[in-house]
């Protein structure tokens, strides 16, 4: 008997569903599903606005399903529209809540759908960042309670973690090495040769639905501790009156110096994926501390960044009430119009604190997206003077500013937290 032709359903459109969806459907049949039904219609048009789809692609996987040739790609926001699928790919958003705990609203909601959907013999796998055990002990169980079947048994679970790196157009999802993992021995294989069949970096096969989980956790766990290592390192030199790039830069000199730059650690890996792995810890009786210290060390840059332009503001004689500020970018990344947990919220809500009267500026955002997120209205050119202008994000449309124009004379004060700026140009920087 011939093999069950693989029909794939993923579940979320995002930075990583997206383009999942698109290389599973040069091979595939796929439907891409995601609640926000604008989200849909842009993507039935062939747009993108997250920029992360290679846009000629996916029109081509969109006329492969026009012509149906066997494979393709088309979207719905109608879960019946997924209910012919027998492999189903979770890659929905796994927040923190006000508390900094996880908020698995949005994957057990999605577990919740496709419960409603699950056949015999269909297969479940998650892409969604996790804590270890996250699979098996919480998404199963909905599963099984919305499907009536029952685990390992009528259907099976697989494990993929994500590393799609946004706005990284050499690091794409099949130059990646994709670790994979299933629920039975067989079942990993399966996942393992799925992947395979997109993923020309190769694939590494855990042992393990937990151990694949806890890869991803650990892998941006280890970034966050090893920034949040310089950023302290930036509070001491700050205070010793050293630049800290140039500390690094002389270290970096030998041949096995990590070299790492101080920064804002915001984004929806780096700064949420350690909590995921404390809140696991915490629940088996073990405070974790390097992790937890690493978190409050990277969550405060905000604010250093903020009291450090009030004190360069302060030295040149400016009055802090009123002052106007600029800060540009609000993005968590460069070359990249992401804002979710961006850091660059915490300066501009400390500068807004002391008085400032603050405009933000980013060229690849959104201004409805920013107003509804951070209820900050973007400005849409530059024309003004400021006081201060902060750096806060590398896009390389900032380094051709005239900076000279921007700030107020030779008292304007400009901050560069990413090391990006000609140091000539500016009077400090992390």
């Amino acid at each position: 008997m011939d093999p069950v032709p693989c029909k794939i359903g993923v579940i979320g459109l995002g930075y990583v569903g997206l383009p999942l969806a698109i290389e599973f459907a040069k091979h595939y049949e796929v439907t891409g599903f995601d609640i926000k039904s604008a989200r849909v219609k842009e993507l039935n048009a062939g747009k993108d606005h997250t920029q992360e789809a290679d846009a000629e692609a996916l029109r081509t996987v969109l006329r492969q399903q026009e012509q149906q040739t066997g494979n393709g790609l088309w979207f719905s926001d109608e879960p019946a529209a997924i209910r012919q699928c027998n492999i189903y790919i979770v890659t929905v958003p796994t927040p923190l809540n006000r508390f900094k705990t996880p908020d698995l609203g949005p994957l057990l909601k999605a577990s919740a759908m496709i419960g409603q959907l699950l056949k015999k013999g269909d297969l479940v796998i998650y892409e969604s960042t996790v804590y270890p055990g996250c699979t098996e002990e919480d998404c199963v169980p909905v599963l099984e309670k919305e499907s009536g079947l029952q685990f390992n048994k009528d259907f099976f679970c697989g494990y993929s973690p994500e590393r799609i790196n946004p706005g990284d157009k050499v690091n794409t999802l099949t130059k990646i090495k994709k670790v994979t993992s299933g629920s039975t021995p067989e079942i990993a294989v399966q996942v393992d040769e799925l992947y395979k069949s997109i993923i020309t970096a190769g694939t590494h096969k855990a042992p393990s639905i937990k151990v694949a989980e806890a890869s991803k956790a650990i892998e941006n766990a280890q970034r966050d501790v090893n920034i949040s290592f310089v950023n302290e390192l930036a509070l001491i030199f700050d205070r010793m009156g050293i630049d800290t790039m140039d500390v690094i830069e002389a270290a970096a000199t030998k041949w096995n110096f990590l070299k790492y730059k101080p920064g804002l650690v915001g984004g929806h890996c780096i700064g949420v994926d350690p909590y995921y792995l404390a809140h696991k810890a915490e629940a088996l009786g073990y405070h974790p501390q390097v992790i937890l210290s690493g978190r409050r060390v990277n969550d405060n840059m905000g604010m250093f960044v903020a009291n450090k332009v009030i004190k360069l503001l302060i030295k040149k004689g400016h009055k802090i009430e009123g002052a106007r500020a600029l800060i540009l970018g609000i993005t968590f990344k460069e070359k990249c119009p992401d804002i979710r947990n961006s850091r660059v919220i915490d300066i501009y809500n400390e500068l807004v604190e002391f008085g400032l009267a603050v405009d933000v500026y980013d060229p690849y955002v959104n201004v409805a997206q920013t107003k509804a997120e951070y209820g900050i209205t973007l400005l849409q050119e530059l024309g003004k003077e400021y006081d201060a202008i902060i750096l806060a994000v590398a896009h390389q449309e900032f380094r051709e500013l005239d900076y000279r124009k921007l700030k107020s004379g030779e008292r304007g004060v400009i901050f560069d937290t990413k090391a990006f700026l000609d140091r000539t140009l500016v009077d400090a920087r992390l």
